[in-house]
């Protein structure tokens, strides 16, 4: 597995300059925002695009994926991530959540990146039936994974404590509704733990729809605020174990959004925490192959 960073962290930031101190930081890849103040694809010129693929190629830097969960750029005032929702009651609204959606696919085909992510299907309404919003949010979403098999690119979903899909098993029952190769999930290990999955047991069960992994850490209150690896409660050598035994070669992105004051240090002291892991899984794996020999 390879380790990567999400721009998020650098709002206060261009994304140029997001992607130079990410590579200073020694991380393989990083995760871009389709959001202001980085990639928002509605002000996507040719231009502005090929900046980014510049910039990545100065630096050897990789897209790890590209990060469509999060609209600042519709300045909603309910919240800057959830809304527009793929479930919101006013179809205009819904319209412009999948075409943002259709944009940031877009836009990761142009970038050559593997795969986006979304939020998954957004807050429910009081008077919103469960059964109704699952409805209406494949509706939605059927048109945009059509375009994510033309373009090549993955389309993820993430599910978040206190929107519409939460736990594994809800993303399970949509992703078998929806039957395409196309429909992935981001899997972010602060969330399972948030709502009582532990990520070490769920990642060998969802190996097969998981195409890019979150890493925070998380308090032991559970509540969904994103910590530096290693300040938490999660136990994410056992995390990061489970991965590597599936053979995962893909991405795992550090996401570190509150930390936007200083993002450089959590990024340093998250990588540097997660090496110490990833070494000592290397080790043992090797002393276990000298032992069979």
């Amino acid at each position: 597995m390879l380790l990567a960073y999400s721009s998020n962290a650098y709002t206060n930031h261009s994304i140029e300059e997001a992607i130079a101190r990410v590579a200073s930081l020694g991380y393989a890849g990083i995760e871009i925002l389709a959001d202001v103040p980085h990639a928002w694809p509605a002000d996507m010129t040719p231009g502005r695009k090929q900046s980014i693929l510049r910039t990545l190629d100065h630096h050897g830097l990789r897209i790890a994926n590209v990060n469509a969960f999060m609209m600042r750029g519709a300045a909603d005032p309910r919240h800057p991530f959830w809304h527009p929702s793929w479930i919101e009651p006013v179809a205009a609204k819904r319209k412009l959540r999948a075409e943002h959606t259709k944009n940031a696919l877009m836009l990761a085909a142009d970038l050559g990146a593997p795969s986006i992510q979304t939020e998954p299907g957004g807050p429910l309404d009081e008077d919103q039936s469960r059964e109704k919003a699952m409805t209406v949010f494949y509706d939605g979403l059927m048109p945009c994974i059509e375009l994510a098999e033309r373009l090549g690119v993955m389309l993820l979903i993430e599910p978040e404590p206190g929107l519409l899909i939460e736990r594994f098993e809800q993303y399970l029952a949509l992703a078998d509704r929806v039957d395409s190769p196309w429909l992935g999930l981001n899997f972010d290990i602060g969330h399972a733990y948030c709502v009582g999955e532990p990520p070490d047991q769920w990642v060998p069960r969802l190996a097969e729809h998981t195409r890019h992994y979150h890493i925070e850490d998380i308090a032991p209150s559970r509540e969904h605020k994103h910590l530096v690896p290693g300040r938490g409660a999660i136990d994410l050598p056992a995390v990061l174990r489970a991965i590597q035994k599936t053979e995962y070669a893909r991405f795992v992105t550090v996401e570190l959004y509150p930390y936007i004051d200083d993002p450089d240090a959590a990024g340093r002291e998250a990588k540097m925490y997660l090496d110490g892991i990833l070494a000592e899984i290397i080790n043992h794996e090797e002393h276990e192959g000298r032992e069979e020999t």
